[in-house]
């Protein structure tokens, strides 16, 4: 069942993000008369192949993603190498692939947004308002229904835990309804400022909050059949969201990564084993619909770990190619920047060994990526 569940689907996740990842260098490597060498999914040993235009394209044994082999990244003794090209066109076909990587995202989630899919019934309704949080400070209080936040209208639980989550470390206007003693409600707004480091369970604003449905019905889960309802959109509408949704995420990478310096517990890490384990949880949970959602993260991820400035990763090659800019077009000499290189890839396997041991441990004490 782990094949089934969670194997199958990270596989193929994975390879149509690598790929995707690679038709970027080899679109603008062919752009810019750069020869490739060759352009295979999955990693060598070969499976089989085919020659055409001077390009080998094969199919491998090893079904963990894609690659694009240019002549001469190093070495640019060959007019038509890499290494042979002006900086600004080798930093393009270095940046492409993580360029691509950050297109994908509003396509998956644009196809996302066009298929039907259940969200939870709202409004926002406060349901605890924690003693000395900021949220206590501004006045709020419980059965307070969340309007809008930081002038963006919300509508459910989900869409007010993000806003608050986009905005951690800032200062957020609260517009919420209040109800009267007498019937119907007072609108009310007040600032608060998100934390970056709460008190555990309380969050950054310290309220929690749930659905509430026709009448005084409160929906703390969705399982219910009235507290769901479908939503489907439009390709015209789809594409915006797709993009907001694309930025969305990139603005939580930041607010995770940042969270590290104020006291937070910063991002997860995770290897293949883990993040296979977590695609099937995803599968198990909410079904296939929401592997586009979970596949446009990780391809945002991929995007951004491969812009850092990591020997071996696009990122380092792109560091050498600054720093030639830097030196004047004096070059690092093609053999030492291969050996930082080989340190880095060595470096790089062993990350991935000691996360993966990590990730087994993870499994057989039955945790999840998502505890």
């Amino acid at each position: 069942m782990f094949l089934l569940d969670s194997v199958l689907p990270f596989a193929g996740m994975l390879v149509a993000l690598i790929v995707f990842h690679e038709l970027g260098h080899y679109i603008t490597a062919k752009m810019f008369g750069v020869k490739v060498l060759e352009a295979g999914i999955g990693y060598p040993p070969r499976a089989w192949g085919f020659t055409w235009r001077g390009t080998i394209y094969s199919i491998n044994w090893m079904p963990l993603g894609g690659f694009v082999r240019l002549l001469g990244e190093e070495d640019p003794s060959d007019p038509q190498s890499l290494a042979a090209q002006p900086a600004w066109k080798r930093l393009i076909v270095l940046v492409s692939g993580s360029g691509m990587n950050f297109i994908l995202p509003i396509i998956l989630f644009a196809i996302a947004f066009m298929l039907p899919r259940e969200v939870a019934v709202g409004p926002a309704v406060i349901d605890v308002v924690e003693e000395g949080s900021p949220a206590a400070a501004a006045g709020l209080k419980p059965d307070d229904r969340i309007i809008s936040l930081g002038g963006d209208n919300v509508k459910n639980t989900q869409e007010a835990g993000r806003a608050i989550r986009l905005n951690t470390g800032e200062t957020i206007t609260f517009e919420v309804d209040r109800p009267l003693p007498g019937g119907g409600f007072e609108r009310i707004s007040t600032d608060i400022k998100a934390r970056w480091d709460p008190p555990g369970g309380q969050g950054p604003t310290g309220i929690q909050i749930h659905n509430q449905v026709s009448g005084s019905q409160i929906c703390r889960t969705s399982n219910l059949p009235q507290c769901r309802e479908t939503e489907q959109y439009s390709l015209w509408n789809a594409i915006p969201k797709g993009w907001t949704a694309t930025i969305d995420a990139l603005r939580l990478a930041r607010v995770q990564v940042f969270s590290i310096f104020y006291g937070g517990s910063g991002p997860d890490v995770a290897g293949p084993v883990g993040i296979a384990d977590a695609t099937g949880e995803v599968v198990k949970e909410a079904g296939w619909k929401t592997l586009l959602d979970f596949a446009a993260l990780l391809s945002i991820n991929l995007a951004i770990i491969n812009v850092l400035p990591l020997p071996m990763l696009d990122g380092g090659r792109m560091a050498f190619v600054l720093l030639e800019v830097v030196r004047r077009g004096r070059r690092v000499a093609p053999e030492k920047e291969a050996i930082v290189h080989l340190v880095g890839l060595a470096l790089i396997v062993l990350s991935a060994v000691v996360i993966t041991y990590f990730d087994v441990i993870r499994l057989i004490d039955g945790r999840s990526l998502f505890d």
